[in-house]
């Protein structure tokens, strides 16, 4: 149908309808909407039925909004309005291509409408579909030269496709028309002239970058920036002296920057260590109370004057009592030759302390506070904490506690230590101890319902957290709503120990949605920052936004979402009721009323839980109900609710892990652990070509890695057993198996591999469970050689003889029940702290102890 212009009446009411969407009164706009489709002579007019339509999805009804601007864009091809409302609804439903498409279709019937083009443009930046974004600022800067927006947007296009030099002449022909008297303070000219500066020196033009920031200078308000910026430029031209003049004045301006210290070095390019220690020297002598100039040359120093150095160094932090300095010296403590200096130094302090109140008894000084004992205590709880000697660091940290009850960081740290230990319930313990001694501090908190999730304390972590979150909403929701990842991603893992899946997959989609929203707010970003000139910071999101799913937060969500979905295929979820009927066939009566007890009080607390939880959601709802009737606004489609049971239940597990894992693949590539996923996925699909590419991309990373040689095994056994491989296929594998194992097969590659790594406890645990792998003859030997403790082995670690354990339980190795007990013996000797290795029943004999009996009086009673 052609398009029907409207006579006066209706078209006053049309434009009433655009003020009232762009107002977001959108009961209103309807209203307007049914006075013209209500005369029968223009009840099917296009532009009103999609307006009405476009109204309609912003109160939520998504499919009538659908079908009425379908409706109207059949009856009114031809119409820009029709497309243009069209692509609205497509981009709120988040298909950007779409929508791409309607706005190109809407250009076609006008094309010099500002809007539609304005549209255009930030589905276009949000697609990064840079070469049409430049094509359409182009067009949006010929129809509005005047405008600053214009001139923005191109420059921003070409700097985006990498074309500098384009960019920063457009820069600099909009800075011209820009008229600004020199002494006025314009914020956003600054930012202007600095984004300029930032292209020319993108685009190497350091000499013109150089004389820029000289010539602006008095214009630019952010005078940190010209002066920080000032500094690179010299060094990239080789410019030193002049260099060394602006990091001098910066040092003067704050003498705790690590990098103004770099910078120096970079100009006076010292030859030796004397040289170099002597530029912190004159800056001791400048700011005797800086600490950075005095802890920077512990990295470069080394023996004596290293000894010298430290000394004074952690005199001033301990007299002060400074209790980060552990965390400062932290990175030190790859050299073991600097780890045994500062051992001696500081256990000289604590006896001398003891003996005479001051760090030697040669000081002829006067004496130090009781509090500088303390924080000496404090330092070597946290030094033995870190070299692995866990009873020396909890004997100094009971003494410190004993002297100072009150100082919370001594109880933090000693759950640190419990935690490093192995025993997460009694770090739980002693965080939440922290926590009671300062509610109100939200750091403590987190951290304290930090070390519950790990524990498996869910429901005590959500209660701790409760405090600090909205009043009227349950924690959980509101941390879900306030983007709390560091909770989710540990809720999941704690889900995922539990074997709760369902809960587990909940929590890493929740994460993934989140992602999914930071990525969409950029929206409001195209427009707000040309408007606000803060174009560095524009430019930084977009490429933050490029790659932020590199994020770990995502990371951790991805990877835990991925080895559930394998172990749900590996392990497909059975029903319930059978499998309890298969348990209680073989129980007896009395046994049997034991288990009927339990099975209704479990029956009785969910039932509790879930009148909680309906009582809870109902309150909600009233609470949004009332809301939506208090301010009529904009209401987006409600989200799919993530069910638990639903997600544990998906049809194709390994479809759902791929989903998580592409993003890894693109943006994690450095970390092997991306690539040894993607063949454990590739491996269960049988799709031989995409392992390769995975064990491939890992050689380059670490060829020698337990978990890679595990997977090159396999997918060496994989391709001589698979019949079925297309010729080609087999050609190309044939090739590089050839390439990758040489002419050994997979018995003597992993022996070659065992042979190589056999000082290694996690390495011989590889090649132990590819020798059952192989041959299942091999068990006793092969769980012989992973559960050597000797001392001369490397890599002996409460994580990987907890991995052994686990590998000897779960028949990795084969049937090693026995053996797995007198492992569990051994371990607990040399790691007495740790609970995987504390003999059986110690958890129930702690419940005990801690008056934790009331499932067992119940049952009494039950029975009685």
């Amino acid at each position: 149908m052609p398009t029907v212009t409207l006579p006066p009446k209706e078209n006053a009411l049309f434009k009433r309808i655009l003020r009232c969407y762009e107002h977001k009164q959108y009961r209103n706009g309807l209203k307007f909407c049914k006075q013209i489709l209500s005369n029968p002579k223009f009840a099917e007019h296009g532009e009103t039925l999609a307006m009405k339509g476009l109204t309609l999805n912003c109160l939520g009804k998504k499919e009538e909004a659908y079908d009425l601007v379908r409706r109207g864009l059949r009856n009114d091809l031809k119409s820009h309005v029709c497309w243009h409302v069209y692509g609205l609804l497509q981009r709120s439903d988040k298909k950007y291509d779409e929508a791409i498409k309607c706005y190109r279709n809407a250009l076609k019937w006008d094309k010099d409408n500002l809007q539609i083009l304005r549209d255009l443009s930030l589905l276009q930046i949000q697609m990064r579909d840079l070469e049409g974004y430049r094509e359409t600022r182009y067009q949006l800067l010929q129809l509005r030269p005047a405008q600053r927006a214009s001139w923005i947007g191109y420059a921003i296009a070409y700097h985006l496709l990498e074309d500098y030099e384009m960019a920063a002449k457009i820069i600099e022909e909009f800075r011209k028309t820009q008229q600004t008297s020199p002494d006025k303070v314009d914020y956003e000219y600054s930012e202007l002239l600095l984004y300029q500066n930032q292209v020319l020196r993108e685009a190497g033009l350091y000499k013109e970058a150089l004389d820029h920031l000289s010539n602006y200078e008095k214009q630019i308000c952010d005078k940190l920036a010209v002066e920080e910026t000032r500094g690179e430029l010299l060094l990239k031209l080789e410019r030193l002296d002049e260099a060394t003049e602006v990091y001098r004045r910066l040092q003067e301006r704050n003498p705790e920057n690590w990098s103004y210290y770099h910078g120096l070095e970079k100009a006076l390019k010292p030859s030796s260590v004397e040289e170099r220690l002597k530029i912190y020297e004159e800056t001791w002598e400048k700011f005797p109370k800086g600490l950075v100039p005095r802890r920077l040359p512990l990295n470069f120093l080394s023996g004596e004057k290293f000894r010298e150095c430290l000394d004074r160094y952690l005199r001033m932090n301990f007299s002060k009592g400074c209790p980060p300095v552990f965390t400062t010296l932290k990175s030190l403590y790859s050299d073991k030759e600097k780890v045994a200096i500062i051992e001696e130094l500081v256990v000289s302090y604590e006896t001398s302390l003891k003996s005479c109140r001051m760090f030697s008894q040669n000081d002829d000084g006067k004496e130090e506070p009781p509090t500088t004992l303390l924080w000496v205590q404090y330092f070597l709880a946290q030094h033995y904490d870190m070299i692995g000697q866990q009873t020396l660091a909890l004997e100094h940290i009971n003494t410190a506690i004993e002297s100072t009850p009150t100082l919370i960081e001594l109880f933090l740290i000693k759950a640190k230590i419990y935690k490093h230990a192995g025993n997460i319930r009694e770090a739980a313990q002693w965080m939440d101890e922290a926590q009671a001694l300062d509610t109100a501090d939200r750091f403590i908190n987190s951290k304290c319902a930090k070390y519950m999730l790990k524990a498996g304390m869910i429901k005590e972590a959500e209660e701790m957290c409760s405090k600090f979150t909205r009043e009227g909403a349950s924690a959980v929701e509101n941390l879900n709503e306030m983007q709390c990842m560091w909770f989710q991603t540990e809720c999941a893992l704690a889900y995922k120990a539990m074997n709760k899946f369902g809960e587990a997959l909940k929590k890493c989609h929740e994460i993934e949605r989140h992602f999914v929203e930071i990525t969409d707010d950029q929206f409001d970003f195209h427009t707000y920052c040309m408007r606000k000139m803060t174009l560095r910071s524009y430019v930084d999101l977009l490429k933050l936004e490029d790659v932020l799913r590199m994020h770990p937060f995502y990371y951790k969500a991805a990877t835990t979402a991925i080895q559930i979905y394998l172990s749900l295929h590996d392990n497909p979820l059975t029903d319930d009721s059978k499998e309890l009927q298969a348990d209680t066939a073989n129980l007896s009566d009395k046994e049997l009323k034991k288990l009927r007890n339990k099975q209704r009080r479990a029956q009785k607390k969910a039932q509790l839980e879930e009148e909680k939880k309906n009582a809870e959601k109902e309150k909600q709802l009233k609470n949004q109900k009332k809301k939506k009737e208090d301010d009529d606004e904009e209401i987006g489609g409600p989200k799919e609710e993530l069910i638990p049971e639903k997600l544990v239940k998906v049809e194709s597990p390994l479809e759902e892990a791929v989903k998580f894992l592409t993003p890894l693949k693109h943006l994690v590539k450095d970390k092997i652990e991306t690539h040894l996923l993607a063949f454990e996925i590739y491996f269960r699909k049988e799709k031989y070509l995409l392992m390769l590419q995975s064990v491939k991309r890992a050689l380059t990373i670490d060829p020698d890695h337990p978990w890679l040689h595990q997977c090159l095994v396999r997918f060496f056994k994989g391709v001589s057993e698979s019949k079925e491989l297309p010729e080609v296929v087999r050609t190309v594998l044939k090739q590089e198996i050839t390439r990758l194992f040489g002419d050994s097969n997979a018995k003597s590659f992993n022996q070659a591999y065992l042979t190589k790594h056999s000082d290694s406890i996690p390495h011989r645990l590889a090649a132990a469970k590819m020798m059952v792998y192989l041959d299942s003859s091999t068990e006793t030997k092969a769980a012989e050689l992973a559960t050597s403790l000797d001392e001369m082995l490397n890599n002996r670690t409460i994580q990987t003889c907890t991995e052994v354990l686990d590998c000897l339980r779960s028949g990795s190795l084969g049937d090693c029940k026995e053996h797995a007990e007198s492992y569990r013996a051994e371990c607990h000797k040399l790691y007495p702290y740790t609970l995987a290795f504390m003999p059986p029943g110690y958890e129930e004999n702690t419940k005990m102890a801690n008056g934790d009996v009331s499932t067992e009086t119940e049952e009494l009673a039950n029975e009685m």
